[in-house]
């Protein structure tokens, strides 16, 4: 679980409203209110706040800093990785299984366009209703790492030659992932919807039910299948730069994960009204309906399992990853009690392994002045 450094004081309740009722996004584009006074780091809220967004300082919310901070230590780009042996690998007739073929291109299939999803709802909804400006600053960082995440699949689908049509429509001819992807949609209507905007009680829930399904399930739980079976081939010295890859966007999307939960905690903190019995029997509701078709995507994309892998196996890790959700909102867990049965997952996260400069990236794959040179 994260810490959190929660500031209690709820947001002012003498809020103007607009004529629908609601409280408009601040958007930090309108005129210069010179009468206003300097703003206070108290004044300050996740939501419906009436701080000038535009002011850095004074901090409120230091959590959000530092996640932007480690974001930016944490920068790569695909085509630093060398796509060789990968290459060597996937045209050799006898290099993957067929079912590894499978697993792989289902898995990319997921992937590539599961981060332009996320990047649209960062861009189009989130970055909108979250009104101070250390999340905006972080939110900024992590489009920009959706963008590389995006990248990477464009780089790998190039590199060996995939069928671009068939990997990028994966999302709408794969049950699987159509299911997965539908699913999440349902949850970011107001991304069609330019007039949305927090201000009430059930506008402001379904914002927050919003970031659950984007920050929680999407980037919480569906992507760590994924993550388990490329690093599970990268183990047995297969798609190794595809997996070091997915290494990087794993350790990525950690902190994005860990942020989100910071941002939904803290909006509960800030408006406890909205953390209702029924809002989070829902909740808990979700996270069940994710992880059930976060199973059966596990099941279409490794049919018979492989490199160790297999569907009950699967289910498990996800049984596991949603208890742990939970347990991190602050929610009594769906599943009984179960262990990780990829424990390795979690060196994989830390990304603490040393590597030779001259073979791969150094180590934590920091750039500029973050680096250490021992």
């Amino acid at each position: 679980m994260t810490t959190l450094d929660f500031d209690p004081t709820p947001p002012s309740a003498d809020l103007t409203v607009d004529e629908t009722g609601g409280v408009p996004a601040a958007t930090g584009l309108g005129s210069i209110d010179t009468d206003g006074g300097r703003v206070q780091a108290s004044e300050k809220a996740m939501i419906n706040g009436r701080a000038d967004v535009n002011q850095l300082l004074p901090m409120k919310y230091g959590w959000a800093w530092e996640k932007y901070l480690a974001g930016c230590n944490n920068h790569w780009m695909p085509t630093e990785v060398s796509m060789q042996a990968d290459i060597a690998l996937w045209k050799s007739p006898n290099g993957l299984t067929e079912d590894e073929r499978l697993m792989l291109k289902r898995n990319l299939g997921f992937f590539a366009t599961a981060e332009s999803l996320v990047a649209n709802n960062i861009v189009l909804a989130v970055y909108r209703q979250l009104t101070n400006p250390e999340c905006r600053q972080y939110l900024l960082r992590q489009a920009f790492e959706e963008a590389v995440h995006t990248h990477t699949f464009q780089y790998i689908c190039t590199s060996l030659g995939l069928d671009e049509g068939e990997l990028f429509n994966m999302y709408r001819e794969v049950d699987a992932i159509s299911a997965k992807d539908s699913w999440a949609l349902k949850y970011t209507q107001h991304l069609e919807d330019g007039s949305f905007s927090t201000g009430t009680f059930e506008d402001d829930q379904a914002f927050l039910r919003d970031l659950i399904a984007f920050y929680v399930v999407f980037e919480g739980m569906w992507f760590y299948t994924g993550f388990a079976q490329i690093l599970s081939l990268g183990r047995r010295n297969k798609m190794v730069g595809i997996a070091e890859q997915y290494q990087y966007i794993l350790r990525d999307e950690s902190i994005h994960l860990n942020f989100g939960i910071d941002v939904i905690n803290q909006i509960k903190v800030e408006n406890p009204h909205l953390w209702t019995a029924e809002f989070q029997e829902e909740v808990r509701q979700m996270l069940t309906e994710a992880c059930e078709l976060e199973v059966v995507y596990g099941k279409e994309t490794m049919p018979r399992g492989i490199l160790g892998l297999n569907s009950d196996l699967t289910t498990q890790y996800m049984h596991f990853i949603t208890n742990r959700r939970c347990v991190q909102l602050g929610l009594a867990p769906v599943f009984p009690e179960t262990e990780n049965p990829f424990p390795w997952m979690s060196e994989s996260m830390d990304l603490k392994k040393e590597k030779n400069f001259f073979e791969t990236r150094v180590i934590e794959y920091q750039s500029g002045g973050g680096l250490s040179w021992e």
